[in-house]
């Protein structure tokens, strides 16, 4: 049974947009550490928060 799509759209309520970004910021981070390791890329990844923060992955 295949997966119902779902709409992408901003989340309104602060905290879950919060929630939501954390989980999706370590995913991601996540995947760009594989495709260095697997692709032997030289892979960088610059991430800014809603609130400004910084968030960097350089794999060499």
């Amino acid at each position: 049974m295949a997966r119902e799509k779902i709409k992408i759209r901003k989340i309104d309520n602060i905290t879950a947009r919060q929630v939501t970004f954390s989980k999706r910021r370590r995913g991601l981070l996540k995947k760009a550490e594989e495709l260095a390791v697997l692709c032997d890329a030289d892979v960088a990844l610059v991430i800014f928060s809603a609130t400004g923060k910084l968030f960097e992955y350089a794999s060499s």
